[in-house]
């Protein structure tokens, strides 16, 4: 028998952070049919919030390092703030959402990251989703709206990576469903060109990839996430496509896949 599909979408703060365009994309993702999840981030609002609460937002290599008053901070926006605003925004579309932090039925686990050569403080590496209780949510037809904080299950909570969490979430659904992962953000896809919104890559797989970051094409922040994206593909995950906010509707055709062939 085949299994059922499953678009697992994760938003940007950039999208997040545009009330119009973040409107319209709950609006399309609300219409998707069958099953979904959506994770979204949200690290710009938090630095905003930090900074007006006085707090100095210290990030390295394109991640935020956690102390101990910017946990409380993060749950606050993330869980609380933009969460909220996202599952009430999907209920007006008749969308019946459910609004879940990882330590929610310890519905995703981690640990705080070790200690290498960067101290990212209570930081987050995921290690277990639990696929069986998020697909009784599925099955009585209830959308799953994750944010960036998972639990080390001994009362301990963590700012983990929105895109590290939504792959994970794919992996672990993709034992139980057929997994396409999506991910939002503010441009059309990989771009070959920066200077050009047009100019997408339609198609990267792990020997593109290598050419394209040894051309310096592909750097900074695009390249945990295609990481992820790999990481994802290789443990399971059927599809994964990046692009902008109209990635969800049927009639967009340009975006980046990635395969590993």
């Amino acid at each position: 028998m085949d299994k059922q599909t499953l678009q697992i979408v994760k938003i940007g703060g950039n999208v997040i952070n545009d009330e119009i365009a973040l409107a319209s994309f709950l609006k399309d993702f609300a219409a998707l049919e069958g099953p979904k999840i959506l994770v979204h981030g949200g690290g710009k609002r938090a630095s905003e919030i930090s900074s007006a609460m006085g707090l100095v937002p210290q990030m390295i290599n394109g991640r935020r390092v956690t102390d101990a008053a910017t946990v409380e901070v993060v749950t606050m926006v993330y869980a609380g703030l933009l969460n909220k605003n996202i599952t009430a925004q999907l209920q007006k579309h008749n969308c019946n959402a459910l609004g879940l932090s990882g330590a929610d039925a310890n519905c995703i686990l981690a640990h705080k990251r070790i200690v290498k050569d960067i101290d990212y403080g209570f930081a987050g590496d995921v290690d277990a989703v639990n696929a069986d209780f998020i697909n009784v949510l599925l099955q009585n037809n209830v959308t799953p709206v994750f944010c960036a904080i998972t639990h080390d299950k001994n009362g301990q909570l963590l700012n983990t990576n929105a895109d590290t969490i939504v792959s994970e979430v794919a992996i672990g659904m993709s034992k139980l469903y057929n997994t396409e992962l999506n991910f939002v953000f503010e441009l059309k896809g990989v771009l070959k060109n920066i200077e050009d919104k047009n100019s997408v890559i339609a198609h990267i797989n792990p020997a593109t990839y290598k050419e394209l970051t040894d051309a310096g094409i592909i750097a900074d922040g695009m390249l945990p996430k295609i990481h992820n994206c790999f990481n994802a593909l290789e443990k399971g995950v059927g599809k994964v496509k990046i692009g902008d906010a109209s990635l969800v509707q049927s009639q967009n055709k340009l975006y980046t896949t990635l395969s590993l062939k």
